[in-house]
């Protein structure tokens, strides 16, 4: 109960904790929760807009026939016309006219204005003074927000204010039906993932071009509803849009550049568009060629022509598609702060195990990024990612230090104690299991490794003690790294020989073939090891390595102040003197026959003897550990059965053939079969070898 309210005040506190973050809103904080709910547009990928936005680029195929932009006024009076006559139901014009171009040219652009039945000219609100024509703010003052409530308490309209504006040239622009800026506003980051539709000039609202073209198309005014705190409400009719109380909509970008129907500019002039393509359509007039156009860094595209923004809030509104963040995300998110960490605090009481604490966490917080990814694809829910997973982490990482500060002390002072030389699962059964420390055993089949290094005496003397060291710490600790790798248990260090227990104390299935990759990665290893020492000037060594199966007894066991996990028994010794023999041999790895046949398919052997070891009176077959192929395999196995069958002379000849490659094993078979040539074994040979060392 203790350790349960314990979690649980943790909880609390991480939820109290986050919930302060949340508030304060911290830069850093917030600017990665957006880069990360940024990443759920590219992973949902592009969507198709609906039918009713379309946008008319001058783009690369544009300039390149018509010319370098800005064009005569001449060539723009024909795409409005032309795109009237296309059918389109409004037109927006991303672009200012705002210097005189000439009488003719103004002119021709002006009658084109004022017979566009629905036309909405963009205009451009700036930050330094200049002077405006008077006409020009006549003009523009018919395009502020009409229909605007400010509720009781409102003594100023927190929007971003301007204090001049670049408009279009009063000649040009007198027949327009209405104007709306396209300025837009990034994050503090660069990144374009709002669209304010409204801003504050001169003490007057106005609308954006998005927002007029909307109004138009739907043939509805635009509803603006301020409170005390900011913009409460826009709508364009009975048509409510997503907006937070600075007037901005949170853009759900369909894609990347191009992710609306687009029409080249030349081909409207030309009148080279399918006759359906525009009809009934709110059309978008931008610039989308490189170099010339306004590009807005997005969560979809680093480079959107901005022209796409305005298209993409009047599709948003058409499509009901908002990208919602208000009440109800904030009720998620407080819910999922509090709860979730919540049960993950009972979650984690429930178990002592670390790796399965880890895997509550990460499902819990894999949940919520599912959660979150779905409601945002399915509902266009805007949650943070950060805020209601930071008091997960705090809680997991709280209860963890709690575990490993006082409930796991001990389990870290005997990992520290035992983890250096014994297997990490035995480290962890006996964290979990500290009485396995008590002297015992048990009796069950394991294989057992030993390897020595060759002529160690010699080369001890010929070292200074320094270099000595540092070759044996060289040539072990790979070595054990190998060991363990392989699941096995590091036993001891005898001198400069390793003895290693597999399938002990945990089950280890193929703990043969286990120790037989053991022995395979330590030849391999040494080679490296021994290109090193030479580069050193220190002698390079070469090491045997004896590999026996069987059961043994397995257990902790020595003083009471002083004991070991090792085995004992039959198998251990076997392991031991097959070692011994791989020098007699001249070969690198010895295994015994149970080995060979445990060891699965995936290892190739030689038998090399029948041997009588010291110390057991049954006869042991005896196989080499081949690390490559042996092309005379199938020679020498045909002259051993002859030197078995006391044929020596026949068998003499195929190991002569064979030692002359340099085989060590046949050319102690060829000494033998001359020496029995000569003096043939006394009757009842059963051609068994006794070895007389250790």
């Amino acid at each position: 109960m203790k350790r349960t309210r314990i979690f649980l005040a943790i909880a609390l506190l991480a939820s109290l904790f986050s919930l302060g973050l949340y508030r304060s809103q911290f830069a850093f904080i917030e600017q990665v929760d957006l880069r990360l709910r940024d990443a759920r547009f590219r992973v949902r990928g592009a969507v198709a807009p609906g039918p009713e936005v379309a946008v008319v680029a001058v783009d690369n195929k544009s300039v390149k026939e018509v010319g370098r932009w800005p064009w005569s006024r001449e060539v723009t009076a024909r795409l409005i016309e032309n795109l009237s006559a296309y059918g389109a139901k409004v037109i927006a014009l991303d672009m200012v006219f705002s210097e005189p171009q000439g009488e003719v040219p103004d002119r021709a652009l002006a009658r084109a204005v004022a017979s566009s039945p629905n036309l909405v000219m963009g205009y451009f609100f700036r930050n330094e003074m200049q002077q405006i024509d008077p006409l020009a703010l006549e003009q523009l003052s018919n395009a502020k927000v009409k229909f605007l409530k400010l509720e009781e308490g409102v003594t100023s309209v927190p929007l971003t204010e301007f204090a001049s504006l670049d408009a279009n040239l009063p000649s040009v622009a007198g027949g327009a039906r209405d104007f709306g800026f396209f300025n837009q506003i990034p994050d503090y980051d660069g990144l374009f993932r709002k669209a304010p539709l409204l801003l504050l000039y001169d003490g007057n609202i106005y609308p954006s071009l998005g927002l007029l073209g909307l109004s138009r198309y739907l043939d509805k005014p635009v509803l603006v509803d301020v409170a005390p705190f900011g913009v409460r409400s826009v709508a364009v009719g009975d048509l409510p849009l997503s907006v937070n109380e600075q007037g901005r909509l949170a853009l759900n970008y369909y894609g990347g550049t191009a992710s609306f129907p687009t029409i080249s500019a030349v081909d409207v002039i030309e009148k080279k568009v399918p006759a359906q393509a525009l009809k009934g359509k709110l059309v978008f007039v931008g610039v989308t060629e490189t170099g010339i156009y306004d590009m807005r860094a997005t969560p979809f595209d680093p480079a959107l022509p901005g022209v796409e923004i305005h298209a993409t809030v009047a599709a948003n509104a058409l499509d009901h598609r908002f990208l919602i963040r208000d009440g109800r995300t904030l009720g998620l998110e407080m819910g999922c702060m509090f709860l979730l960490p919540l049960l993950l605090a009972l979650l984690l009481n429930t178990t002592p195990r670390t790796m399965v604490g880890l895997a509550y966490f990460s499902l819990l917080s894999g949940g919520y990024l599912i959660l979150n990814y779905l409601l945002f694809k399915h509902a266009s829910l805007d949650l943070s990612f950060i805020y209601p997973l930071s008091p997960v982490i705090f809680t997991y990482v709280g209860a963890e230090a709690y575990r490993n500060l006082v409930i796991e002390k001990r389990g870290r002072y005997l990992k520290k104690a035992f983890g250096s030389y014994v297997s990490p699962d035995l480290v962890d059964k006996i964290v979990k299991n500290p009485d396995l420390l008590k002297l015992g055993g048990e009796k069950r089949e394991v294989s057992i490794l030993f390897s020595d290094i060759r002529g160690f005496t010699t080369l001890s003397e010929s070292l200074p003690p320094e270099e000595l060291v540092r070759l044996l710490n060289d040539y072990l600790s790979p070595m054990t790294r190998i060991v363990m790798e392989e699941k096995g248990t590091l036993d001891k260090f005898i001198g400069d020989a390793v003895m290693a227990i597999y399938n002990a104390p945990l089950d280890v299935p193929d703990h043969a073939g286990h120790a037989c990759r053991s022995a395979v990665k330590m030849l391999e290893r040494l080679e490296l090891l021994n290109q090193e020492f030479a580069k050193r000037g220190v002698p390079q060594i070469s090491i045997g390595i004896g590999i026996s199966t069987g059961e043994a007894v397995v257990g902790n066991m020595g003083a009471d102040i002083r004991f070991d996990y090792t085995a004992i028994g039959d198998t251990v010794n076997l392991s031991a003197r097959l070692e011994g023999l791989t020098k007699f041999y001249g070969v690198q790895v010895l295994v015994s026959e149970a080995t060979k046949a445990h060891a699965g398919d995936g290892f190739r052997f030689r038998k090399v003897d029948l041997v009588r070891v010291k110390g057991k009176h049954e006869p042991v077959a005896v196989y080499q550990l081949l690390t490559g192929e042996l092309k005379f395999q199938a020679q020498f196995d045909a002259s051993l059965a002859l030197y078995r069958a006391g044929e020596f002379a026949s068998a003499c000849e195929g190991f002569a053939a064979i030692a002359a490659t340099g085989d060590k094993v046949s050319e102690l078979y060829l000494s033998r079969c001359r020496e029995f040539a000569a003096v043939p074994p006394p009757e009842g040979w059963d051609g068994v070898y006794v070895a007389q060392s250790k």
